[in-house]
């Protein structure tokens, strides 16, 4: 005789561990996933496995996964909207930039259909990889800033006043994934992070808490805040007929009057939180959800497809529902000149921002995976490969370089904290590639609420700053405010580190020049700073050079195979 019993898992383990059930089979069903070889190898709680991760149940890592990708969905159509700036491999020779040119930019359309299917499919290889080697619920895809970067810095709009073209600026993205990828393998990138002092670590978190609520209030989310030709940014939400000058929310008056602001804040925001003060599962993905759902119909203030030609081209593409489209452009479209100095350039500026940028750090710090003797967190020689081998991969599909995602913290928020979450993402992104027209509509006022609320989670690491001491309070501060304000987690950590480096620098050669007697006040209450224990290599790495070193010896000296 079978039962099948659902239960709470903590019932479940509880009945299975320390009762005898006699004619009776107990099946719990979450239980079972949990003792399954896949619950042994992403930890998940209750598997037996060695580092079991507490509090891991799988339907919740789905769960977390689908949020996850609910609140990074937007890139899909962002990065195709950002790269296609550029031209991609079209070529324009008129001096107005071809913005007139029909030809011109049905080639820039049809670059821009083929980027919406690149990144739907290099976010969901990249994620689907984080989760299975590495066991860590981060989502990546093409970076937010470095595309802008590599659209308006590195080639230009329309190919115009860029350093390089559309095609040398991927192979120098393909070639700094394989640099990126070695310094990985031989621990490089791990010890930077590992040796950073423990306030500017949180500092990073907290920093970029600021930055993706700043996205969630901004025009990329609610659109509480805008644009202002006086202050840099003001309050926002107003409608387009308030626009100042005919500059996209810039707003001249009516501010606050966007109808889908509000939705996104009474829905996405407020019900959410709700929902969130009760412990309601899914609570961010249901908010993300019912914004969208109300925002699809046409005839109503707050929809997606207002009776415009944009909105009647969104529309067009929604109702397509399914649609697959080929690379019929952006694919392997590499230019590797590397005679050229400008992709040498472009190429270290890349390397060093995806070498300071700390998101996929600070997310495993986030959903608690760090261990707090060394810093490190599992799976991260693995993590760091994998993004780098993304980058490269990402650059044969046409975008920029691939990042892991801090609207991960969301799904970790949410409980995720196995790959599962991450892997989760990549099959919602893979998806993604057939039915792209849905979820390429989920509207910005749709996340923005997630991330703000998600940054205000995030924001808490600021309460183990050591503010005591001004050599760790101001370059910890730095580090919080120049990562939203200058919209890249890199330029926050590099004014983090220089300041840190010389508030504590000076003193210290100070104090040894007078023999201890030239200190600064409050001395004693500053941040104590070591190198955590373990070298640079992974201890792999040596496993694997004394294998081989014994296999070249034997094959030497004895002539054995």
């Amino acid at each position: 005789m079978s039962i099948i019993v659902r239960l709470n898992d903590a019932v479940c383990l509880e009945i299975i561990d320390h009762y005898s059930i006699s004619n009776f089979e107990l099946t719990c069903v979450p239980i079972q996933v949990a003792r399954s070889f896949v619950g042994r190898w992403f930890g998940l709680e209750g598997s037996g496995a060695t580092k079991e991760r507490a509090g891991s149940r799988f339907t919740i890592e789905l769960r977390a996964g689908l949020t996850t990708w609910a609140a990074m969905a937007y890139i899909i159509s962002v990065n195709a909207s950002i790269l296609s700036d550029s031209g991609g491999p079209c070529v324009c020779t008129s001096e107005d930039l071809c913005v007139t040119d029909n030809d011109y930019l049905l080639c820039v359309s049809e670059v821009r259909q083929d980027l919406i299917t690149s990144t739907a499919a290099i976010s969901a290889l990249s994620s689907f990889l984080m989760g299975l080697l590495a066991n860590l619920p981060v989502g990546l895809a093409p970076g937010l800033g470095l595309n802008a970067y590599f659209a308006y810095s590195v080639v230009g709009f329309h190919g115009s006043k860029g350093m390089i073209t559309y095609r040398e600026a991927l192979a120098a993205v393909f070639l700094e994934g394989w640099i990126f990828l070695f310094l990985s393998i031989i621990g490089l990138r791990q010890w930077l992070v590992r040796i950073m002092p423990q306030s500017l670590v949180l500092a990073v978190g907290a920093g970029i808490g600021l930055f993706i609520a700043f996205i969630g209030l901004s025009a990329n989310g609610l659109g509480v805040i805008g644009g202002d030709t006086v202050n840099f940014v003001g309050l926002g939400g107003c409608t387009a007929d308030h626009f100042k000058d005919n500059l996209p929310n810039y707003c001249a008056s009516g501010v606050l009057r966007s109808p889908t602001m509000w939705l996104g804040i009474f829905t996405g925001g407020i019900f959410t939180l709700v929902l969130m003060m009760y412990r309601v599962r899914g609570a961010i993905l249901i908010g993300i959800l019912l914004t969208s759902i109300i925002s699809w119909p046409r005839p109503t203030p707050v929809t997606y497809f207002p009776h415009t030609e944009t909105g009647d081209a969104l529309f067009d593409y929604f109702k397509q529902v399914v649609n697959f489209h080929k690379l019929k452009r952006v694919g392997n479209a590499l230019d590797y000149n590397y005679g050229n100095g400008r992709v040498w350039y472009a190429l270290i500026t890349f390397l060093y921002v995806d070498i300071l940028g700390m998101t996929l750090y600070s997310m495993a710090k986030f959903a608690g995976l760090r261990d707090p003797v060394t810093f490190d967190f599992e799976g991260s020689t693995f993590a760091y490969c994998v993004d780098a081998f993304s980058i490269s991969m990402g650059a044969l599909m046409g975008v920029s370089p691939v990042t892991a995602y801090i609207e991960s913290a969301t799904g970790i928020s949410e409980g995720g904290k196995t790959g599962i979450t991450a892997m989760t993402v990549g099959v919602m992104f893979f998806v993604s590639v057939f039915f792209a027209p849905i979820f390429a509509s989920i509207p910005s006022w749709a996340t923005g609420g997630a991330l703000t609320i998600v940054g205000s989670l995030m924001i808490r690491n600021v309460t183990g700053i050591n503010w005591n001491y001004i050599g760790d309070a101001v370059p910890a501060f730095l580090t919080i405010i120049i990562i939203p304000l200058t919209y890249n987690i890199a330029y926050g950590v590099i004014a983090g580190i220089l300041s840190y480096i010389l508030l504590n620098g000076i003193p210290l050669i100070l104090k040894k020049v007078s023999g201890g007697r030239l200190v600064p006040a409050d001395y004693e209450l500053a941040e104590e700073w070591v190198i955590p224990p373990g070298g640079i290599t992974p201890p792999w790495v040596y496993v694997k050079f004394l294998l081989c070193v014994c296999y070249v010896f034997n094959r030497t000296f004895t002539g054995a195979g």
